[in-house]
């Protein structure tokens, strides 16, 4: 399905149903590799093209330090699902100030110093918000996004892109052995406990 399908049954649920005088709120989820960013990019573009200021947000930028998310004495795909990102963080600084038209200020993340860095964000209060990331239907965040699209991808096409994709984790069976402990288990998690397909406003195959 191209980005102009996408596009056009966004703006066809915002013109009909988005009602409300606050930012319209766009989900874009999916599994590890199923091309979230590279949606995200074309339909921002498509959308600014149509006149509507788009801003992105990626949850990856707001993961926690290192200690907070290994090594805590929980199975690695616990820590890759509930630990990776301060759950309520991000839905009282994110969910609930989009939802306001509220400023937002969030932490960013930055590798090389594993440290976090507080960042102030000003998308208009009319803006349409794209956010992209894994688990974003987790029951803590689903609720606030208006229109949601879920990246369908196989498990094939998916793990060829990511193994060859994530090289800082070592050579090609390190890379195997670490998603097959900590990605790939928290992704069947999300899939039997939230079924995101089945939740999602669009699906769009990739």
């Amino acid at each position: 399905m191209s980005i102009f399908q996408v596009k056009e049954t966004l703006l066809t649920r915002y013109q009909k149903d988005f009602k409300e005088n606050r930012r319209f709120i766009v989900g874009i989820d999916g599994l590890g590799g199923a091309g979230k960013s590279t949606i995200a990019n074309e339909l921002r573009h498509a959308l600014e093209l149509e006149g509507f200021e788009a801003h992105i947000f990626h949850l990856d930028d707001h993961i926690v330090e290192t200690h907070k998310r290994y090594g805590t004495g929980n199975e690695e795909w616990y820590e890759y699902y509930f630990l990776q990102w301060d759950i309520g963080m991000i839905e009282r600084e994110l969910f609930e100030k989009l939802h306001a038209s509220s400023s937002i200020t969030l932490p960013f993340y930055h590798p090389p110093t594993d440290t976090i860095r507080m960042k102030p964000i000003h998308p208009a209060p009319s803006a349409v918000i794209l956010i992209e990331g894994v688990f974003l239907q987790r029951k803590e965040w689903r609720r606030y996004v208006d229109f949601m699209i879920y990246m369908d991808c196989s498990h094939e096409v998916r793990a060829e892109r990511v193994l060859n994709r994530d090289l800082y984790l070592g050579d090609d069976q390190a890379r195997l052995d670490k998603y097959k402990r900590r990605y790939w288990l928290a992704e069947d998690h999300y899939i039997e406990h939230v079924n995101p397909k089945e939740s999602a406003d669009y699906i769009h195959r990739s």
